[in-house]
């Protein structure tokens, strides 16, 4: 039996750190956070742990800041669109595949925002010692993924990149946690995952890369708003704020890749060289792009695919859930991501 790379109860925290997490994700409402600015206004801000604030804090972005932000923390991207949804948030950041569901839930939300990374973190992992050294030999052989989540969208391109389906293996729906665990244990031949558990598993050397969604994911994350909010016109204008603060910040990551390493560590009890490995396979690449039409292209694939799976109920134009009006001088959504120092 292969040795388990931490305690379980050391791992449930990592399931609830990276936007691409999506699915049936464990339900959660908005803990109370911190407040930074002053003013009369207050935006309503969903995040999640080691997010936007921690990368803003680390930045010196929430520094004169002339109205308040005020934090929620949730445990995945769906539950923090549901307060979207309700109004409960103003705006928050998840990954490419929650807004794909909100929007076959028909739910009050809108992509205000875009930043475009490299897919090498998303991966197919396979044991150390597995036989297995191509995609195509995945035919009917277990995979670990959290259903609905990026990394299920990941395998299902995976695998058709490779000449196979979903239906060619035995799919064993599992959150990160579980799957590590099977995984580590053998009872599973593969894991879709993302980064940090990619690295994780990378650094302790208990597992390597099949194949990685580089080349057949978008690699995109988005800042999504609720329409009320976004009808508001002095909200929008502190959204249109806080959003060139988190460009900011990105390409702070980018030139300060240890130093935020350290804090994201501090901040999710990752360990150092796991959380510095994961900035530079995937944190630091991050652009922010335009919302536009190979963009809605995207994502609309996505959606077409969970449709067909019958994961969404329903045909999802997903269109109708973007507002342009950030986009201002961003480059396209087809920008290279960057190339990691």
């Amino acid at each position: 039996m292969r040795r388990r790379l931490l305690p379980a109860a050391l791992l449930l925290p990592l399931a609830l750190l990276l936007t691409a997490c999506g699915g049936n994700a464990s339900a959660g409402t908005g803990a109370g956070g911190d407040t930074d600015g002053k003013g009369s206004l207050t935006l309503n801000v969903g995040d999640q742990k080691g997010g936007s604030e921690a990368v803003l804090r680390a930045a010196g972005e929430l520094k004169n800041l002339d109205y308040k932000i005020k934090w929620s923390t949730f445990t995945s991207g769906p539950p923090l669109l549901e307060a979207v949804n309700a109004k409960a948030v103003d705006i928050g950041g998840v990954g490419n595949t929650p807004p794909v569901f909100a929007a076959g839930a028909d739910s009050k939300i809108t992509v205000v925002s875009a930043f475009h990374g490299t897919s090498k973190g998303d991966a197919v992992l396979v044991p150390a010692d597995s036989e297995l050294t191509k995609p195509e030999q995945l035919k009917g052989r277990s995979v670990a993924v959290a259903q609905g989540s990026s990394a299920h969208y990941q395998l299902v391109a995976s695998l058709e990149a490779a000449g196979l389906t979903l239906s060619d293996v035995k799919v064993k729906y599992l959150q990160p946690a579980d799957a590590l665990a099977a995984f580590t244990s053998g009872k599973v031949d593969a894991w879709a995952v993302w980064d940090p558990y990619t690295s994780q598993v990378l650094q302790a050397k208990q597992g390597r890369v099949l194949t990685t969604g580089d080349g057949v994911t978008n690699g995109l994350t988005f800042q999504v708003a609720a329409p009320a909010a976004l009808e508001d016109t002095k909200k929008a204008a502190a959204i249109e704020d806080y959003l060139e603060r988190l460009r900011r910040a990105t390409a702070w990551v980018y030139d300060h890749q240890e130093e935020w390493a350290k804090v994201w560590a501090k901040e999710t009890g990752l360990p150092y060289e796991v959380a510095l490995a994961s900035v530079k396979r995937t944190n630091s690449t991050r652009i922010p792009v335009a919302i536009d039409k190979p963009l809605i292209a995207s994502e609309q694939r996505i959606a077409d695919t969970f449709t067909e799976l019958k994961l969404i109920p329903r045909k999802v134009d997903f269109a109708a859930f973007v507002d342009p009006r950030y986009n201002g001088e961003l480059p396209p959504s087809t920008t290279p991501a960057r190339v990691s120092s």
